[in-house]
């Protein structure tokens, strides 16, 4: 009998691509007779290629929940629910972290398993804010300070802009997509507006090429940054050795009298492509990997982020990275699930580039909600 290969397609960094490698190598001795193969592609590819695509290539497939009304129209990937045990899926849903899980549920099917759980959290230089005496931010007032000092790192690209659009929506008093009309009532929206502007507007401009890695790796190689206040949080860098200096993830600051404010939920997901010709063999690999035994100890200890709730809550876990998940675990279990109908992504592809327009000076708050809208409305017509 010839050896199985099974392919599987994931995104470049150390989180997402080492733990998949490090499992795929004891798989691979555990079972002699199956290999599994990993590819990484970036995280702008992650975000923009089709699923549907990947799917007629790769027999696993690691991606992001907005995805799955894609997934149910055109049926690329298993409904999971349908493949493995409700006793299996009842323990991923009881250990969800925050709404990892059902994040990839849609039109009453499971399209994913909860691999990785992220959410933007504040991190900050633990030995700079020691070393000058100066307290950790705590409320919005706190980090507006900060940042005229010039040291607070914030990532500003498109797609990120976005996503604190929606926290500030949030905070500022509706959440957005309430209607099918506009994303968010001008009343609301123009002042999520002006709060993200009274950040933006301070912060050395480069950050609006940077994403949540560049913002970690500057404030891990260089003492420029103190502080950030909210990015998709990596537990890598929380972990001895890895960069050069270490960073220290904790909860969102408070926002006004709205409380802490909410992040936008990510992470990944783990799908089974619907036309590999190995489904039973990819299945096994997606439940183990994903199982709370996996995911709390040889996951983790490989530079994954679980998306299992074992290890978020495990002392073992928290000590390898400076008790990230301890602290980060709030702000997940806050977080808002973005949509995910089949339309969706062409939203989130081209919104964030009005709100850059806008923070850069180049679109004034009315425009930048009414092309917004406009997009918003394009995409619920994408059948």
């Amino acid at each position: 009998m010839s050896k199985i290969i099974l392919k599987g397609i994931t995104w470049a960094h150390s989180r997402g691509f080492t733990p998949l490698m490090a499992y795929a190598q004891r798989s691979g001795e555990l079972y002699p007779d199956i290999e599994m193969k990993w590819e990484k592609r970036t995280l702008q590819q992650f975000a923009d290629f089709p699923v549907e695509k990947l799917a007629e290539k790769y027999d696993l497939l690691i991606i992001d929940h907005p995805w799955v009304g894609c997934a149910a129209a055109t049926e690329c990937v298993l409904p999971l629910e349908q493949y493995l045990a409700k006793e299996y899926l009842d323990d991923q849903l009881q250990n969800t972290v925050g709404g990892s899980h059902l994040s990839y549920n849609y039109n009453g099917h499971q399209w994913a398993l909860a691999i990785d759980a992220a959410v933007p959290a504040a991190s900050y230089r633990a030995d700079l804010f020691e070393k000058n005496g100066r307290e950790i931010p705590t409320t919005w007032k706190d980090v507006i300070t900060l940042a005229r000092e010039g040291k607070v790192a914030v990532p500003a690209i498109p797609i990120d802009l976005l996503m604190i659009f929606f926290t500030f929506c949030i905070a500022n008093g509706n959440p957005p997509f309430l209607t099918r009309e506009e994303v968010i009532d001008d009343a609301t929206g123009l002042s999520a507006l002006e709060t993200m502007k009274e950040l933006y507007a301070i912060v050395d401009k480069k950050m609006f090429d940077y994403n949540p890695i560049a913002v970690a790796e500057v404030m891990t190689k260089t003492d420029d940054y103190w502080y950030c206040p909210f990015a998709y949080c990596y537990s890598n860098y929380s972990r001895q050795g890895f960069a050069q200096n270490m960073l220290t993830y904790t909860n969102l600051v408070t926002y006004e009298n709205s409380g802490k404010l909410r992040g936008t939920i990510g992470g990944t997901g783990l799908a089974v492509s619907a036309f590999s010709q190995y489904q039973e063999y990819a299945l096994q690999f997606a439940k183990e990997i994903t199982s709370a035994k996996c995911q709390a100890t040889f996951y983790v200890e490989h530079g994954g982020q679980p998306g299992h709730k074992a290890a978020w809550i495990s002392e073992k876990a928290n000590c390898l990275c400076n008790n990230f998940f301890k602290n980060v675990l709030p702000v997940m279990e806050n977080g808002y699930v973005r949509p995910r109908y089949n339309g969706y992504l062409f939203f989130q592809d081209h919104a964030g580039k009005p709100l850059q327009e806008y923070l850069a000076g180049n679109l004034n708050a009315s425009e930048v909600l009414q092309k917004m809208n406009e997009l918003y409305k394009k995409s619920i017509s994408i059948i």
